[in-house]
């Protein structure tokens, strides 16, 4: 194992060592180190400027180094895809066809219970290293494809495991309302998860938050409300997927009640979005789905921005609506789609998504004494990976201290 390690000459080192989470004037303030080389000493960085002795270094000359992109929102761990059911939107179905034909999250919920554990272990294993390869190295797993409480928890348990089987640090969510159950009204369900499920799942420790899906198809605010009420008494974070399909005011609900996050908000109006920015809610940006789905209405990101909400962006990588693993593919859309500043995603996707995962060590910035998980770009800024959102710019991860991604190209460019 890798005791010290140096990435040395960079071009451009992005620290992000602004307070998080980055709000409004600060997006940009965010400065580069010119020439610069980061030291990491076991899972820390040590140093940040001139290169040192290290038992392992990666010459990043020509390069850029960014905080390892932490992505908050991921539906892994399950097993399959559904393009065919893609195929038919681009015809013109609505999704809420698709999931009224028990398409959609049943489909997944009966291919995941139709897999083994090993199956949808070394499914979900490939895709978590195909995000490693990009620059992940924090990402959210989630339950919400096993709709009873036996299988929920089986999902819980499997995102625990492949945790165990990834260099990357995972955090967990009880997805415990994702879609209502047949044989159950909503509040039967809520009920069950509320009294049953969630409490099971904090007595195991395998989660650290719950969510839910609040739209037409699914669940609604009343439930959002019982739902906090058991997650705050088990010491569970609150998030909640918000105003994706409709304005439901659902942002408005999440800030007021005080959620760690609120999830899509395609629809969300001005009104919701002061009132993120009001609070310590994050709002989280999912334009892999608004792409997926050819979403004519955006989240209005830019508003978000000048009125302070904390902003971040996620994948929300799932079999249906978001089939994408690559942040920095995430990042070039939201600029593409949102009208983001490429340094301003940047910080979204990095200091701002482990706000969204009450990650305050430092993770999502380069910092002394913080974790050591770097991305090193090969560019001379990263303004590129934006203007060429098809190339893959990573030339090394580091995760933990440890360089647990080369691109074969880049061999060359280490010494042992």
């Amino acid at each position: 194992m890798t005791h010290s390690l140096c990435v040395s000459n960079a071009d451009k080192v992005y620290r992000i060592d602004a307070p998080r989470p980055v709000r409004g004037t600060a997006f940009h303030s965010i400065q580069a180190d010119d020439t610069a080389s980061v030291v990491c000493d076991d899972a820390s960085v040590t140093s940040i400027g001139g290169a040192t002795d290290a038992e392992v270094s990666f010459d990043a000359t020509g390069c850029t180094v960014v905080p390892g992109f932490v992505d908050p929102h991921t539906h892994l761990p399950f097993y399959g895809w559904r393009a065919d059911e893609d195929a038919a939107r681009l015809t013109g179905v609505r999704y809420e066809s698709i999931h009224a034909e028990e398409g959609g999250i049943f489909r997944s919920v009966r291919m995941l219970a139709e897999a083994s554990d090993d199956e949808a272990l070394d499914f979900s294993e490939r895709l978590a290293r195909a995000m490693l390869a990009s620059g992940t190295t924090t990402f959210e797993t989630k339950s919400g494809y096993g709709l009873s409480v036996d299988a929920e928890l089986r999902q819980l348990r499997l995102a625990r495991t492949l945790a165990e089987r990834v260099p990357q640090r995972v955090v967990t969510t009880c997805l415990a309302a994702h879609a209502v159950p047949r044989d159950y009204t909503q509040g039967e369900w809520i009920g069950r998860a509320a009294n049953e499920l969630l409490p099971r799942a904090a007595e195991e420790g395998l989660a650290s938050a719950c969510d839910l899906y609040v739209e037409s198809i699914a669940f609604a605010l009343e439930h959002a409300a019982r739902l906090a009420q058991a997650a705050s008494e088990l010491g569970l974070r609150m998030r909640v997927h918000a105003d994706q399909l409709v304005d439901n005011q659902t942002a408005s609900f999440a800030a007021r009640w005080g959620f760690a996050t609120a999830d899509h908000l395609n629809h969300s109006s001005l009104d919701a979005i002061g009132d993120v920015a009001g609070s310590d809610t994050c709002a989280v940006l999912l334009p892999g789905a608004t792409f997926t789905l050819r979403q004519a209405k955006k989240p209005e990101a830019r508003a978000m921005i000048d009125a302070g909400a904390a902003l971040a962006l996620g994948t929300d990588l799932n079999p249906g609506t978001s089939p994408i693993h690559s942040v920095p593919f995430v990042i070039a859309l939201a600029c593409r789609i949102y009208g983001l500043r490429p340094v301003e995603a940047l910080v979204a996707a990095t200091a701002n998504a482990a706000f969204a995962l009450g990650l305050d060590d430092g993770t999502g910035t380069i910092t002394a004494g913080g974790p050591a998980d770097l991305v090193v770009i090969h560019a001379p800024d990263f303004e590129s990976v934006v203007y060429r959102p098809d190339h893959d710019w990573i030339a090394a991860v580091v995760c933990a201290g440890e360089l647990v991604h080369v691109a074969p190209w880049a061999e060359g460019r280490v010494t042992r």
